[in-house]
């Protein structure tokens, strides 16, 4: 499958990215994030964003790997409508390991986390938009099935946003992700258990 970014748009463009043998390789700059004001009281929107715009319902998956090192380093998949209005899902480092993350931000971010305990090396995310809902979904080496780790409501009212990976690494520069796969399709199922 691979990652085409032949259609797709950088949102504040990383220190550096390179596509080898259908992947893309990046790497952060200087303290970037994605987050509005809850509890830590900042707003950033200066984290790296790779997208292309979709409208309406549909499927998001992309697989990754990457060199956790820093507090919050983290890769995954971002659905935007504006900068007070996304997602983004995927694994941030915190407490010294790897948690499957999600941050909704409606004017004002939340964080739900927990951690993965299982050595793996690629984890796929998928985002699934149906009208108001998001359903994000993981699976990483050696799973066979999609495990659920949220359904977030998103504002119907955005119908055109912005879709694909993102990263950041508030606390340093240089956090290396490799983006294997990515995809956006129509809607793969309503289902959810």
């Amino acid at each position: 499958m691979g990652i085409d970014t032949t259609a797709m748009t950088w949102f504040n463009p990383p220190a550096f990215a390179e596509e080898r043998n259908g992947a893309l390789l990046v790497r952060s700059g200087e303290k970037t994030d994605f987050w509005q004001g809850t509890y830590y009281g900042f707003h950033r929107d200066d984290g790296h964003f790779l997208h292309q715009e979709r409208s309406g319902d549909f499927t998001a998956e992309v697989t990754f790997s990457a060199r956790y090192e820093a507090l919050y380093d983290q890769a995954g998949l971002m659905v935007r409508a504006d900068a007070a209005h996304w997602m983004k899902c995927g694994i941030e480092y915190t407490d010294g390991a790897r948690h499957f993350s999600v941050v909704v931000t409606n004017g004002n971010s939340d964080w739900s986390a927990f951690r993965l305990d299982h050595d793996f090396d690629r984890i796929t995310v998928r985002a699934t938009r149906n009208g108001d809902a998001l359903f994000v979904q993981y699976r990483t080496d050696g799973m066979n099935e999609w495990r659920m780790a949220r359904l977030a409501w998103f504002d119907p009212a955005f119908r055109n946003v912005s879709v694909g990976p993102v990263f950041c690494s508030p606390q340093r520069a240089g956090f290396e992700a490799v983006f294997h796969d990515y995809a956006l399709t129509d809607p793969v199922s309503r289902d959810i258990h």
